[in-house]
């Protein structure tokens, strides 16, 4: 698959369950007539049939390289950022939980789940494919919820997209994260304000802030209906270094504190 499609693809699976995003890119077309997506980000479980080495190839398929791998030991996860030849397609930040470093009784309930996927992924539609396994009830997507968000998340919502980023660098009306975040929480959006509401700093290289997910109503297992975070707006602002080259990495510090857009709290 190319990327074009691919991006088409994961925009319009993210927006069915992300409304704020579609009505925050009008916001800026509206101004600048287009809206360059500097990356997007997955979410999956180790050591299952779609666990992040097995993904990975279906990225590089199209084109991309690995640029980097990150350790996140807090929150039990690790991750590999890819870029793109074609300096406007999106880089992409794929990561997984490592479940055999939770409780016994929490790889218990996430095992009773991932047990049920039945292939390897063949094709870059895992992307937006969704839960592989059964909703989970309320009560385990609790228990999960008090060891990792990252993984109650991924119980309920599945191998999708969770964010598309705003790149700030090619908006023509705004060059500062700043005056970016003033816009949207103009227009009615609320922040992330983990670490601040920006994370990172010029002399970093790279500001990020994002919004806090939409919610929306899931029935869980037994009929049980609540309402859970989904998915988030990101924005990005990357500096040049002394020798003038235009950063175009992840930090880990500044990635940590965007996991938490999706917190249920």
């Amino acid at each position: 698959m190319q990327a074009e499609a691919f991006f088409n693809e994961l925009w319009t699976d993210y927006v069915s369950i992300t409304p704020q995003a579609k009505k925050i890119r009008d916001l800026f077309t509206a101004t600048d007539g287009e809206v360059i997506n500097d990356h997007v980000a997955f979410r999956t479980f180790a050591n299952t049939p779609l666990r992040l080495d097995l993904l990975e190839p279906l990225i590089l398929a199209m084109g991309y390289e690995r640029q980097d791998s990150y350790e996140f030991k807090a929150k039990k996860l690790r991750a590999h950022s890819y870029i793109h030849p074609n300096p406007l397609v999106p880089k992409i930040f794929c990561s997984e939980l490592l479940v055999n470093q939770l409780s016994d009784s929490a790889q218990k309930i996430i095992g009773k789940y991932t047990a049920e996927i039945t292939q390897q992924p063949q094709d870059q539609a895992v992307f937006w494919s969704g839960r592989h396994w059964s909703m989970p009830s309320w009560e385990d997507y609790n228990t999960i919820m008090t060891e990792s968000e990252y993984g109650a998340w991924l119980l309920a919502i599945g191998v999708r997209v969770n964010h598309f980023t705003v790149s700030i660098n090619h908006l023509t009306t705004a060059d500062a994260i700043h005056t970016v975040l003033g816009r949207v929480k103009d227009a009615g959006f609320s922040i992330n304000t983990v670490g601040g509401e920006v994370k990172g700093t010029p002399e970093s290289l790279l500001e990020q802030a994002s919004t806090l997910a939409d919610r929306q109503v899931f029935e869980f297992a037994r009929g049980d209906q609540h309402e859970i975070p989904t998915c988030f707006y990101e924005f990005a602002k990357r500096h040049a270094d002394a020798q003038g080259f235009v950063y175009q990495g992840f930090i880990e510090a500044n990635a940590d504190k965007i996991f938490e857009s999706t917190n249920a709290s």
